[in-house]
C-alpha cells in the first residue's frame, strides 16, 4: 500500500470511531502528521506515540478560546481518538474561506498568547532540539564528514541554550512553530486571523517564536525589511536586538537544514538546496542572508 493508502486506512478507522463516514475525504497534506477533510471537518493523525501530544492540541485550542485569542476549534468530543495500532487523531472545525496570515497578522496572534498566565493543565517544557539528532542519525544524503560537523554544532548549540544570556523576555506559553503558515486569516467580509497547528506548544521564552521570522529576514533573506519592522512593530520588540538571539537563529538554521536533509532522502530534488544550507551554516557560502529557498 502507499502512504496515500495507508492514511486513508487509519483515517476510515478514526472517522468511524467518532461517528463520522470518511466517504469522500479528500487528503489535505500528508507529511510528518496527516490532515484530511471530512466535508466541514479536518481530522489530524498524529505519528505514531503522538497520543499526549495530540491530547496537548486541543487542550492549548480550547484554553486559547477561552482566554478568547483566536484559534482553530476542535470539535466538542472526546478527543483524541487512538486507533489499536496506537495513532492519534483530532478533529477539528473547517475554517472559512480563508489565507495564509500577514507577519503583522502572527505578531498580533503572538503577543495576545505571550501576554496569557500558564494555564492550569501540563504545558510542558519547549524542547527545540526535538528531533534533529534523530533526522541526522538517519540521513543518507548528508557525508561522514558533514554529520560529524553538524553533530558538533548541535552539541554546541544544546549548551548555548542551557545558558542563554540575561536580559530576554519572561517566559511564557510559546506556541513553538510560530511562522505565518500557522496563520490563517479569514477572506470575508470581517477578516479574521487565527493561530492554528498547536503540536509544539509549551512554556519556554517568548523570543523562540519571534526567532522564525527574524530569520525570514536574516537567513532566507525572503522578508523585506519593511515587512520585517512591521512585524517587530506590531509585537512591540525586536529579537534580533537581544545578544541570545544568534543561539535561536543557529537552533532554528540547525533545525531547517536536517528537515531539508530528511526531505532529500525522500526526493532527491531536494538535495542540492540540502547540501547549500549544510555549506552556508559551514561557513562557506559568505554571510547572511543565503537565498534558502523551501523543501517538501
Amino acid at each position: 500500500m502507499t502512504k496515500t493508502e495507508d492514511s486513508r486506512a487509519l483515517l476510515q478507522q478514526v472517522a468511524a470511531a467518532a461517528g463520522f463516514s470518511s466517504d469522500g475525504a479528500t487528503l489535505i497534506r500528508l507529511g510528518e502528521n496527516a490532515i484530511w477533510r471530512l466535508d466541514d471537518v479536518v481530522v489530524r493523525i498524529a505519528r505514531a506515540g503522538q497520543e499526549r501530544a495530540a491530547a496537548r492540541e486541543v487542550a492549548v485550542a480550547r484554553w486559547l478560546a477561552a482566554k478568547g485569542v483566536p484559534a482553530v476549534e476542535p470539535l466538542p468530543l472526546e478527543q483524541p481518538v487512538v486507533t489499536a495500532c496506537g495513532r492519534a487523531a483530532t478533529f477539528w472545525a473547517l475554517l472559512p474561506p480563508h489565507e495564509a496570515g500577514t507577519e503583522a497578522d502572527l505578531a498580533g496572534l503572538l503577543r495576545q498568547l505571550h501576554d496569557l498566565p500558564v494555564p492550569s493543565f501540563e504545558i510542558g517544557r519547549l524542547n527545540p532540539f526535538v528531533r534533529i539528532r534523530t533526522r541526522l542519525a538517519a540521513s543518507r544524503t548528508v557525508t561522514d564528514e558533514d554529520r560529524a560537523w553538524l553533530l558538533n554544532r548541535l552539541d554546541g548549540l544544546e549548551k548555548g541554550w542551557r545558558a542563554l544570556p540575561p536580559g530576554g523576555r519572561t517566559e511564557c506559553v510559546v506556541h513553538g512553530d510560530a511562522w505565518t503558515g500557522n496563520c490563517a486569516v479569514t477572506t470575508g467580509p470581517d477578516r479574521r486571523a487565527v493561530l492554528l497547528d498547536f503540536e509544539r506548544t509549551a512554556f519556554g521564552p517568548p523570543e523562540w517564536d519571534l526567532t522564525s521570522t527574524a530569520i525570514a529576514y536574516d537567513t532566507f533573506g525572503t522578508l523585506p525589511q519593511e515587512k520585517y519592522r512591521a512585524y517587530c512593530d506590531r509585537y512591540g520588540y525586536d529579537v534580533m536586538d537581544w545578544s541570545g538571539y544568534t543561539t535561536l537563529r543557529g537552533i532554528r538554521e540547525l533545525r531547517l537544514v536536517t528537515f531539508a536533509l530528511q526531505i532529500a532522502d525522500q526526493d532527491p530534488a531536494a538535495s542540492d538546496q540540502a547540501r547549500h544550507r549544510i555549506a552556508c551554516v559551514r561557513g562557506l557560502r559568505g554571510p547572511r542572508p543565503w537565498g534558502w529557498i523551501p523543501v517538501g
